[in-house]
């Protein structure tokens, strides 16, 4: 009995430790008058919140998380907080925000249809696996295109949360754009760069097998497994092949990782800026870096993440294919 009873005690302690409230209030910051309904959310996650009808929030965390906190509502500049784990409750003051683009601009002829517009955005923001296809947008009318003839870009915006539902995966993804450019070549996008925030609803709550089963296998070869087996050092446990001009080579051989700093944190560098990566001799990929290390967390975060690029199967994962970065970590 005795047993028992100081093993509930060590679980008990253990969550103490490691998990986190934080409150808060969020405000009008001319009027000062609280706001209601407000999304509180850590950025690609399923963790979220919103605020009551005094403005204040309360949400939980662990160490697990490490990405920026959100405070968003349509008509207002969102907030992002980094250094939430050294506060307990805070107050928060939303600006009221202007819309850049007006309706001029918006409605302006470029050369090309909003219909063709809206087609490469689809395909190179939602992807083209069947992940990527199983994805509908449900607010299309929210976002607004610009074709720039001469460079060949289209750059994409929304003033609101653009909403997705991915049927295979079974999540509802709000993503709040911050920027998107497709570089088009003859008949290709040779380039894609997007950045935004997200917030995961997950729609599976029964967790039935059947999904569990997807999600696992759009998990398995991401650059989050990556991330994580490269933490871990079991890179070739995790399936990973890694190959240099066409030769199996030894991955510790040509990658340096670092103990974990006082953070958790890794250091990673590559003796050479690229190498080649075979996932289960199928799924090949190349990492490439533009800096002379870059850091990792056991729950693949990494950064800078402009400065590490991925070609190749990694590098074509869109959003219909990312799971949020709390997947797994239960």
């Amino acid at each position: 009995m005795t047993s028992k009873i100081t093993f509930i005690l060590l679980i008990f302690s253990f969550l103490i430790t490691h998990a986190q409230t934080l409150k808060g209030k969020v405000l009008d910051a001319t009027t000062k008058a609280p706001i209601e309904s407000v999304s509180v959310y850590f950025d690609n996650t399923t963790i979220g919140t919103t605020t009551n009808d005094l403005g204040e929030f309360s949400i939980t965390y662990n160490d697990a998380v490490q990405s920026t906190l959100v405070i968003s509502f349509l008509g207002y500049n969102k907030v992002f907080i980094t250094d939430y784990r050294q506060k307990e409750n805070i107050t928060i003051e939303l600006n009221e925000a202007f819309a850049q683009l007006d309706e001029v601009v918006i409605n302006t002829d470029d050369g090309m249809s909003r219909a063709v517009k809206l087609k490469w955005f689809r395909k190179e923001f939602l992807g083209k696996s069947s992940n990527g296809k199983s994805c509908k947008i449900l607010n299309e009318e929210d976002i607004g295109f610009r074709f720039d003839k001469r460079k060949r870009t289209i750059v994409a915006w929304s003033n609101t949360s653009i909403i997705i539902n991915n049927k295979n995966l079974q999540y509802e993804i709000s993503f709040d754009i911050i920027d998107f450019e497709i570089q088009l070549g003859n008949f290709n996008a040779t380039s894609v760069m997007y950045s935004g925030t997200c917030f995961y609803k997950d729609l599976d709550k029964k967790q039935t097998k059947k999904i569990t089963r997807i999600r696992e296998k759009a998990y398995k070869g991401s650059v989050q497994h990556f991330i994580r087996a490269l933490y871990n050092k079991d890179v070739e446990a995790q399936d990973y092949v890694f190959g240099k001009k066409g030769f199996v080579v030894k991955p510790y051989d040509f990658i340096v990782i670092s103990e974990a700093d006082s953070e958790g944190l890794k250091s990673v560098k590559l003796l050479d800026k690229t190498l080649d990566i075979f996932y289960k001799d199928a799924k090949e990929s190349v990492i490439e870096t533009r800096v002379e290390k870059f850091y990792i967390d056991k729950y693949g975060n990494y950064f800078p993440i402009e400065s590490v690029l991925f070609g190749g199967y990694l590098g074509r994962q869109r959003l219909g294919d990312v799971l949020p970065l709390d997947y797994g970590l239960n």
